[in-house]
């Protein structure tokens, strides 16, 4: 499944985030398979879960369930049982072969604003960073500073100018569209970054690819940066640098036209 974080959710822990995705696997009435042993857990497997404070639209989980349901239904009645925020956006069932959803991501394209940064400004930090060919920043962790190679997992990046709504869905549909005119006037200009990011063991994540902008460059927004997850996927090496493949995309073709005869429809509990 597809799903995306959004609006204040974004500021909610991935632990937070898979509680309240079990509980709604529940209430949704999906007949989930569940581990053995004297603790058995539903089988939930999670793929590159985005950090803490940062959006997504493109976030991943694969569940095992113990017959075949109609992953539309399961759509469905899932995100009905889901805060808003936390919204499913595709399911599909896992009928290709090439191995699980974690070995079809690689890379993840990020959209990061920077209000108070010039356009021109953050493109000139950009082509300093692509042109270095090692940039180290500092991470603070739970086992002190560490420092890592950001410039490493940097497969391409481009700068747009932040003249236009912002549309990534930070905004719930209860709540007013917030538009770039109503921005205070230091938050103006918006420059955007636009990144294809390798998935590296480190991580590097939106805060060191803007650690880095500092490094090189001595960038350093006026207010914090936000960023969006766009997509996650392979990388396609035939086509544009940068150019992710869509991880569904094989079971997807590989699932038939028409729901099969007897599925499940997990709103029968």
């Amino acid at each position: 499944m597809r799903y995306a974080k959004r609006g204040r959710l974004r500021f909610t822990s991935h632990r937070d985030v898979a509680r309240t995705f079990e509980r709604a696997l529940r209430r949704a009435g999906v007949p989930m398979a569940y581990s053995q042993g004297f603790s058995p857990h539903p089988k939930v497997s999670w793929v590159g879960a985005a950090p803490t404070g940062v959006a997504s639209e493109a976030e991943y989980v694969e569940i095992q369930v113990v017959r075949e349901i109609d992953p539309e239904a399961l759509r469905r009645e899932l995100d009905r049982s889901l805060p808003p925020g936390l919204d499913v956006l595709e399911a599909v069932t896992a009928r290709a072969a090439g191995g699980s959803l974690a070995d079809r991501i690689e890379a993840s394209l990020w959209r990061i604003e920077l209000p108070g940064v010039a356009p021109e400004d953050l493109a000139e930090a950009t082509r300093r960073l692509l042109a270095a060919e090692r940039v180290e920043v500092e991470r603070l962790t739970k086992d002190g500073r560490r420092t890592l190679d950001a410039r490493a997992a940097v497969v391409s990046a481009e700068v747009v100018a932040g003249d236009e709504p912002v549309t990534d869905g930070d905004q719930l549909p209860a709540e007013p569209t917030a538009q770039v005119a109503d921005w205070p006037e230091w938050a103006r200009p918006c420059g955007i970054l636009v990144a294809v990011v390798r998935q590296t063991t480190p991580a590097v994540r939106p805060d060191d690819v803007l650690s880095a902008l500092r490094v090189v460059a001595d960038l350093v927004p006026p207010v914090p940066a936000k960023a969006t997850r766009m997509a996650q996927g392979r990388l396609d090496d035939s086509g544009v640098p940068g150019t992710l493949v869509d991880p569904l995309a094989a079971d997807r073709a590989a699932s038939p036209t028409a729901t099969p005869s007897g599925v499940d429809d997990p709103a029968v509990r």
